[in-house]
């Protein structure tokens, strides 16, 4: 150990295979960069997460976040679980129904639900949650063209004790804006309130913080209950549940800093058991999504080049970057190896291929002198960074799905010039002369 709390070997970890494949093979095949799931993970974490709360509480739900990753493959596997769809744009939802989601199992969140959205989504049974006045107004519209009340959840914000707050989404409770909402719905005679919705933040790292949003949003469905007759069937409580990675700057590893699973579930659960009446069991839904796929993700990526900056600092060229690897900007991701490599470990720099200055994977890691063609597998990143990648400067590559016998399916193709061009129109008099 040295004097920053961790080995000078710890970077020659090697890892030559993914769940038995060998990461040569899976190059060979799809070629890199390339992203790799596990399924067995997947379906191991599902479960984990689904008991943590099933066994301390009887009416649970869970709804898969698209957002963090909306491959069908990945998707698909969640609801075979038993997910819902939890979806924030007009674009997820119809993702969701094309994947064959019925509208009842589709949660609709998200800041802007175009009005065509809404009556789709109306007519079809999902589970809206109204995250301002103006998408109140619209249901309010739907409603009347229906020609009978429309059910509906509203989104709350709240102080649970984590900074700064999500204010931008929902209703303020503290401020008095969420009963006003309520209000509205009420006189308005058009909706119906069935539910109540809050997501306090992301990468949560203190289980206290579930225990006040909830013990808050029982006091207020049961203030709504009384002051207006509404009865609350079912508290969604978003997601916000880390996964097993290092926020830049922590230094602790994650299996010290962050609260386990259990310890997430005995907060919310043991403040459902403490604040609701003897007897009410609203359906408690668990928005999960990075905690639920991300140490399922792999990237592989490999050296194409390395070179001394002017410093000395030895630096390597990687052909997947930021745009792949959005999370690289807040995360200190691990790097594996492929192989040993010989020599003495040293800080290097881990660039992408990208032609901008901010494309850097990792700004200090140790690593041995690596040679060209060396893998480095890039972990965990399941989450947001499939959904976040970007058609800039390179093509994006495949993905892949490793099943629980050891097969390997393609579930994404690498992409190529057709996929970035084909919504383009070139007008006549600017094509070029084509060559003969």
């Amino acid at each position: 150990m040295n004097k920053f709390g961790c080995s000078p070997a710890y970077a020659r970890r090697i890892r030559d295979d993914i769940d038995g494949v060998a990461v040569a093979d899976l190059v060979e095949t799809f070629g890199s960069p390339l992203f790799v799931y596990s399924e067995g993970f997947i379906r191991k974490k599902y479960r984990q997460m689904h008991t943590a709360f099933s066994t301390r509480y009887p009416n649970v739900a869970f709804g898969w976040s698209y957002k963090t990753n909306y491959l069908n493959a990945i998707c698909a596997l969640m609801h075979q679980q038993g997910s819902l769809a939890e979806v924030v744009s007009d674009m997820e939802y119809e993702k969701a129904r094309a994947l064959g989601m019925p509208g009842e199992k589709i949660i609709f969140n998200g800041p802007h639900k175009p009005a065509a959205a809404l009556e789709k989504a109306v007519r079809e049974g999902a589970m809206i949650h109204a995250d301002h006045l103006d998408e109140l107004y619209d249901l309010e519209r739907v409603a009347q063209g229906a020609g009978q009340p429309v059910p509906l959840g509203i989104r709350l914000n709240l102080d649970a004790g984590i900074y700064p707050q999500w204010s931008r989404f929902g209703f303020n409770l503290e401020s008095g804006q969420a009963l006003e909402a309520v209000r509205r719905i009420k006189n308005g005679g058009k909706l119906r309130l069935r539910g109540l919705h809050c997501h306090i933040g992301t990468f949560i790292m203190d289980a206290s913080a579930y225990s006040r949003q909830v013990k808050k949003m029982v006091a207020f469905a049961y203030k709504v209950e009384k002051l207006f007759g509404f009865s609350i069937e079912y508290l969604d409580i978003g997601g916000g549940f880390p996964s097993r990675n290092r926020l830049k700057g922590v230094y602790l590893t994650p299996e010290i800093a962050l609260p386990s699973v259990d310890e997430f579930a005995e907060a919310v659960t043991e403040t459902l058991s403490k604040e609701l009446r003897p007897g009410d069991f609203p359906k408690l839904i668990v928005e999960a999504g990075r905690a639920m796929v991300d140490e399922a993700g792999r990237l592989i990526t490999t050296v194409v080049a390395s070179k001394r900056l002017p410093d000395g600092t030895r630096a390597y060229i990687v052909d997947a970057g930021v745009n792949l690897l959005f999370t690289a900007n807040w995360y200190k991701l691990n790097i594996e190896i492929d192989r040993e490599s010989g020599g003495v470990n040293e800080q290097s720099i881990v660039y992408g291929p990208l032609c901008m200055n901010i494309d850097v994977v990792d700004e200090g890691v140790q690593l041995p002198p690596l040679s060209r063609g060396t893998r480095l597998i890039v972990s965990p990143v399941g989450a947001y960074n499939q959904t976040q990648s970007m058609q800039f400067i390179e093509y994006r590559p495949a993905a892949v799905l490793i099943g629980e016998s050891g097969m390997v399916d393609l579930i994404r193709e690498a992409e190529s010039l057709p996929d970035i061009i084909q919504r383009e129109k070139l007008p006549d008099r600017l094509a070029l002369k084509k060559l003969p």
